[in-house]
């Protein structure tokens, strides 16, 4: 048994932190490889240190004094290094650093010295060996990740370490600059690593006790979600799902590697499991519940419609040469429906519009503004009868009316479109009557 264990900045943010984080570690002799991230916020006004960096570095780059941002850094880690009793000096690495900075190394280097740091610190804490991210993960010249290049490499210098310490979040350009994912990279950087070690399990420890079913900004102690898949997960990150990030389920994915999301604060807790497939049905009938506000609608509308090949393809190059994708396209006999994001569509409205008649002669076009879409998914829902009258039936109680609702063909998620201002009642809605009630 080997696992993968990352840990987010907050799981890593002091001293007594890292010392739950090692107890951890150790509690498991299986986890054998460790993402650690940047130091995070140690209290509600605090600067993660990521922040702290790019802030520095913005100082370098405008040719202002930036010598006392730099050390209120060092003093963050001299603080953690004092915590933990190490014997370990920094000095050297600072000074690097601060050439770097004079150099105009980048932000991209810049951001990347936190988790680079804090893995050095981890690597003398826990007594494993401490490879440097930028000598084993790869970006191709357009910025993409060469997976064949890191994967190679990775996997042999991981063969080498019974036990290693790898910097989350950053990797190198072909001409050797540091290069970072976006931001909550060192997800993916624990992705590589499970991929390439072959482990059996990849942990995510953060300050959560694993996926909850709705978010708890609006609904209250809502229920963690004990299983759920890589499908199910990818559809509500999509629609704004945020507990890991969405690109790191792909390299694990493929390997048929499970990830297990921890709450580093309460160990004892089992988390939340993401699998290729299981037999497991899930609590409720529904697995989760997401959504964004911020969209709108445009209703085309045709005679005939059904009937014209290509016209489809029409309606979606008017919004293709605005450079505007879209979410979702419902679509009847003579109307068909395009959902973009409101931010992206609106300076772009008038053009699209002509584009539209230009290109497919419709006849008429509508447009609603301030429409949130929300996603409910769950593996389960394919095999319960009146899922979607179920939703029907508790938007209609709270007086929330219906714009769109569009079911994907995997039966696994449906989509309903909403007004902005009923968005928060639409999920309390549907979340009472699955989760509390279970009509």
């Amino acid at each position: 048994m080997a696992k993968v264990v990352k840990f987010g900045g907050s799981s890593l943010a002091s001293a007594q932190q890292f010392k739950k984080v090692g107890d951890i570690i150790k509690a498991d002799p299986a986890r054998k490889y460790v993402i650690p991230s940047a130091p995070g916020k140690r209290f509600a006004e605090d600067t993660k240190v990521t922040d702290m960096l790019y802030e520095c570095y913005a100082l370098a780059e405008s040719g202002k004094s930036y010598k006392v941002k730099l050390a209120a850094i060092a003093d963050r880690y001299r603080e953690i290094i004092e915590g933990l009793g190490l014997d370990l000096n920094l000095e050297q690495e600072f000074t690097i650093i601060e050439k770097n900075f004079k150099e105009r190394a980048g932000s991209n280097y810049a951001a990347s010295r936190g988790e680079y740091l804090n893995g050095i610190i981890m690597a003398a804490y826990l007594g494993f060996t401490f490879i440097d991210a930028a000598t084993v993960i790869f970006f191709q010249e357009d910025g993409s990740l060469d997976e064949e290049k890191t994967d190679e490499i990775l996997s042999a210098r991981l063969e080498e370490c019974e036990k290693a310490v790898v910097p989350g979040f950053y990797g190198a350009m072909p001409d050797g600059s540091v290069k970072t994912f976006s931001r909550g990279g060192s997800d993916i950087t624990g992705s590589i690593v499970a991929r390439a070690a072959k482990v059996d399990v990849y942990e995510n420890w953060t300050d959560v006790s694993g996926i909850l079913v709705a978010d708890p900004r609006i609904i209250e102690n809502p229920a963690g979600i004990e299983v759920i898949t890589y499908k199910e997960l990818r559809e509500l990150a999509y629609m704004g799902f945020n507990v890991l990030h969405e690109e790191s389920i792909f390299p694990v994915r493929q390997q048929g590697i499970p990830i297990n999301i921890r709450n580093t604060n309460a160990p004892e807790d089992s988390g939340t499991w993401i699998v290729g497939s299981t037999c497991q049905k899930s609590k409720y009938v529904i697995t989760g519940i997401a959504g964004k506000k911020g969209f709108c609608s445009i209703n085309i509308e045709k005679d005939m419609m059904n009937a014209e090949v290509g016209f489809g393809r029409k309606v979606l190059q008017a919004f293709e040469e605005n450079e505007i994708s879209f979410e979702h396209i419902p679509s009847g006999i003579d109307t068909l429906t395009v959902f973009v994001h409101q931010d992206e569509f609106m300076h772009k409205e008038q053009k699209v519009v002509a584009g539209l008649h230009r290109l497919a002669n419709p006849d008429s076009i509508e447009i609603e503004s301030d429409l949130a879409l929300i996603a409910v998914v769950g593996r389960s829902m394919k095999s319960a009868r009146g899922t979607a009258g179920r939703i029907f039936s508790a938007l209609a109680h709270v007086n929330v009316n219906v714009r769109m609702i569009d079911q994907g063909s995997s039966e696994q998620n449906i989509i309903i479109g909403v007004a902005n201002e009923d968005f928060e009642t639409a999920i309390k809605a549907i979340y009472d009557i699955f989760v509390l009630t279970r009509l």
